[in-house]
C-alpha cells in the first residue's frame, strides 16, 4: 500500500475532528458511518487502514497535551507528518481550543458511573510503542495549555475519584473478612492535606500500611497522568506497599487498573519541569 499522500491526511485529520468535537459536546456519532463516508475520498485504503490513523490521531495528540476520542485507543506508531497536519488543522481552528478546555475544568456533580466493584478492575495498558520517526527538538503546539494535566487537576473530578477508590477500599476489605481493618481506611488528602504524597491510606489484608494515589480521567486508560516530585519521592521510599489506583472514563462506567511499587519503576516518565539556582 502506498504511503499516504498530504490530502489524504488532512481529509482523515478533519474527519477525526469532527467526532471529536461532536464527543466532547456530548452529540451521538457512528464512528463506521465517518469511515464509509472517507473511503471514496481516499486512494483504495480499508476500513481498517482508516481506523488504524484514527488511532494514530489520537496518540498525536496525547503527545501534544489534548484530549482524545475514547473510542480509538492510541497507537504511538505514526510519521511525523501526521503530527504536522494535526497541528495545522489545530492552528487553522482555535475555536477547539475553548472545547478542550470545557472539557478539562467542567464540574462533575455526581459521575454517572455505576459503583459495581466486582467489574472494576481491568489490566494495566500494555507498554506504548514507541514512535518510529525521531522527535524534532522543536515541537510547534498552537494549544499552550495542556488540557489533559488540566484535567487532572480538576478538583470535582479528583475529589469524586478519590471519594470511589475510598469506598473500594473499604469494600474490598470488607468482603475480605477484614471488616475491623476497613473502619481504619482514612481519606488523607482530604482530611490532613494533600502534602503527604498520597491520596488513601488503606490497609494490607496482614494490617499493614497500604499507601494509595488516585489519578482519575475521563478519558481512556492509555491516557498519561501527572505526578509532583513529592509523590515520586514519596512512591520510592515507600515502594513495597505504594499502590497507584489508575481511575478512567470515570464520566460514564470507571473502570481501574492498579500498579504497586515506585512511580518510577511502574511507568515510563518524563521530566516536565526543572529547578534552576545558582
Amino acid at each position: 500500500m502506498s504511503a499516504w499522500s498530504n490530502i489524504e491526511v488532512e481529509l482523515i485529520v478533519a474527519d477525526y475532528f469532527d467526532m471529536l468535537s461532536k464527543e466532547l459536546s456530548g452529540q451521538s456519532f457512528k464512528k463506521s458511518e465517518h469511515r464509509k463516508k472517507l473511503l471514496p475520498l481516499l486512494n483504495g485504503r480499508s476500513e481498517g487502514s482508516i481506523e488504524f490513523k484514527h488511532q494514530n490521531i489520537s496518540a498525536v495528540l496525547i503527545n501534544l497535551g489534548q484530549p482524545y476520542i475514547k473510542g480509538y485507543l492510541p497507537r504511538f506508531n505514526y510519521q511525523i507528518i501526521l503530527e504536522d497536519k494535526v497541528i495545522d488543522y489545530l492552528i487553522g481552528h482555535q475555536s477547539i481550543e475553548k472545547q478542550f478546555k470545557q472539557f478539562a475544568e467542567r464540574e462533575i456533580i455526581q459521575p454517572a458511573t455505576s459503583k459495581d466493584f466486582t467489574k472494576l478492575i481491568v489490566d494495566p495498558p500494555t507498554a506504548n510503542q514507541i514512535v518510529e520517526e525521531p522527535v524534532t527538538a522543536y515541537t510547534r503546539n498552537p494549544i499552550k495549555t495542556n488540557y489533559l494535566e488540566k484535567e487532572q487537576r480538576n478538583r470535582s473530578l479528583g475529589l469524586l475519584g478519590e471519594e470511589f477508590v475510598l469506598e473500594y477500599e473499604k469494600w474490598q476489605l470488607t468482603i475480605s473478612g477484614k471488616g475491623n481493618l476497613a473502619d481504619q481506611v482514612r481519606w488523607i488528602s482530604r482530611d490532613d492535606g494533600d502534602g503527604a504524597g498520597f491520596d488513601i491510606l488503606s490497609r494490607n489484608p496482614n494490617g499493614t500500611d497500604k499507601y494509595i494515589e488516585v489519578k482519575t480521567t475521563k478519558l481512556g486508560k492509555e491516557t498519561p497522568f501527572f505526578f509532583s516530585r513529592n509523590e515520586l519521592l514519596f512512591s520510592q521510599d515507600k515502594s513495597k506497599d505504594y499502590h497507584l489506583y489508575r481511575l478512567f472514563n470515570f464520566d460514564q462506567k470507571a473502570k481501574m487498573f492498579v500498579k504497586n511499587g515506585g512511580l518510577d519503576a511502574i511507568c515510563n516518565s518524563i521530566p516536565m519541569t526543572f529547578k534552576g539556582y545558582f
